[in-house]
């Protein structure tokens, strides 16, 4: 369906970014840019965060009822849609983390 593949290509799509401004940051510490890169993984880990967040309830959209089954096809789903929330609040919250990263940008 249409809708379905829709949704699957825009998690894709946060997911591949996500991913990538992981790489790139960790290329910077790797070849010794260790000064400002602060911000950057602040705002790397609010970014995550949010993409985790939507591809949990989207792929609880697609899956339907399913994904409120502790067991079944839906178990994985059920389970990530639950502790979405507690992988984004330990290091800081998004709203904090967004405000260091601009601090740390001096804008």
């Amino acid at each position: 369906h249409q809708v379905i593949r829709h949704k699957i290509a825009e998690m894709a799509r946060l997911t591949e970014s996500a991913f990538s401004f992981a790489e790139t940051l960790a290329y910077q510490l790797e070849n010794g840019v260790h000064n400002e890169i602060g911000g950057s993984m602040a705002l790397l880990k609010v970014m995550s965060s949010k993409t985790f967040e939507l591809c949990a309830r989207e792929a609880s959209q697609i899956i339907g009822g399913s994904s409120y089954t502790r067991e079944g096809k839906g178990q994985q789903v059920e389970r990530l849609y639950r502790e979405v929330r507690s992988y984004a609040i330990p290091g800081g919250s998004e709203e904090i983390l967004m405000d260091f990263a601009m601090k740390a940008s001096r804008l």
